[in-house]
């Protein structure tokens, strides 16, 4: 269905020494620190685009640092390229994390998909950042679930403008399958697909139904019902609820029968982690996981 990456591209992704995996003692400090976290923070904390406050969002250095940091959950975007090859990445355009202006110059608006995987893979995607990160890539979906299965981490997956990638929620669904993300183990503990879009998270519903779904959003308490249909959680800006909203949330089963959930972002000072806690929700989507985490655990 989606054009075959050339070998090249392969060679090109591979060959991105700032995707290399870090040394053994390096891994085991951090698989050392996500063992001995608090494993059951309440509510849960979850690591916005990794660590992002502390390295380049979307990267393997912002869920490493999650990682050395104790957390277990992080949160991710996915695009598609040009072709067909699923990135990690926030912006439908490569211009605010990467340095793609200044490698081509002549091709604005630097849209994802009018990038092939290989150019993609060419890209700085840390200096931005800060210069400590130079070199950092653009990761594809592929290697970044096996880099959080490596850190043994969880997911909040988000398929990113899914309307400009027709079918990107099965081709994404594939690729969580071939990298073990789709198995009971994964599916009951260890992941999230959410949307902005109520027809990408109800095309997920209906093509793996076992998977916990959440719509981004802030949906008016009569259409909650509708909405817990397809949806496992409804996730909303923490500006925009309120402890009543969340009683409505909970007061709803979702599609797996279970309690509505909600997860609320992007949370980064201590008093806003208070107030959405005292809300009583169920987890928050965070920058600055150490931060909210500390805030909510006193």
């Amino acid at each position: 269905m989606y054009a075959r990456v050339a070998a090249a591209t392969t060679a090109a992704l591979l060959g991105a020494g700032a995707l290399a995996l870090p040394s053994a003692s390096a891994h085991a400090a951090d698989q050392t620190s996500v063992r001995t976290s608090a494993s059951h923070d309440t509510p849960l904390v979850v690591a916005h685009r990794g660590a992002s406050a502390y390295a380049p969002e979307n990267t393997f250095a912002a869920i490493d640092k999650a990682a050395d940091m104790g957390f277990r959950w992080v949160e991710n975007d996915v695009q598609r390229t040009k072709d067909g090859e699923l990135v990690i990445m926030h912006d439908d355009n490569l211009k605010r994390t990467t340095n793609v202006e200044e490698l081509f110059p002549d091709r604005a608006p630097w849209k994802v998909a009018d990038f092939t995987a290989a150019e993609i893979a060419r890209l700085d995607a840390g200096s931005w950042f800060s210069p400590k990160y130079a070199g950092q890539r653009v990761p594809t979906l592929k290697q970044y679930m096996n880099r959080v299965s490596r850190n043994h981490q969880k997911l909040v997956f988000e398929f990113k403008k899914p309307e400009l990638y027709p079918g990107i929620e099965k081709q994404g669904l594939d690729v969580l399958r071939r990298t073990g993300w789709l198995d009971k183990h994964h599916v009951r503990s260890k992941l999230v697909i959410q949307s902005f879009s109520a027809d990408s998270v109800k095309k997920v519903h209906e093509l793996r139904p076992d998977v916990k779904t959440g719509f981004l959003g802030t949906p008016a308490v009569a259409d909650l019902p509708a909405y817990a249909k397809f949806s496992d959680q409804i996730n909303s800006t923490h500006g925009s609820i309120s402890a009543e909203y969340v009683s409505a949330i909970h007061a709803l089963k979702g599609p797996h029968r279970k309690r509505l959930e909600i997860f609320t972002w992007t949370v980064n000072d201590a008093a806003a982690a208070k107030r959405v806690a005292g809300f009583g929700v169920d987890g928050i989507i965070t920058n600055t996981p150490d931060v909210v985490r500390k805030a909510v655990s006193g």
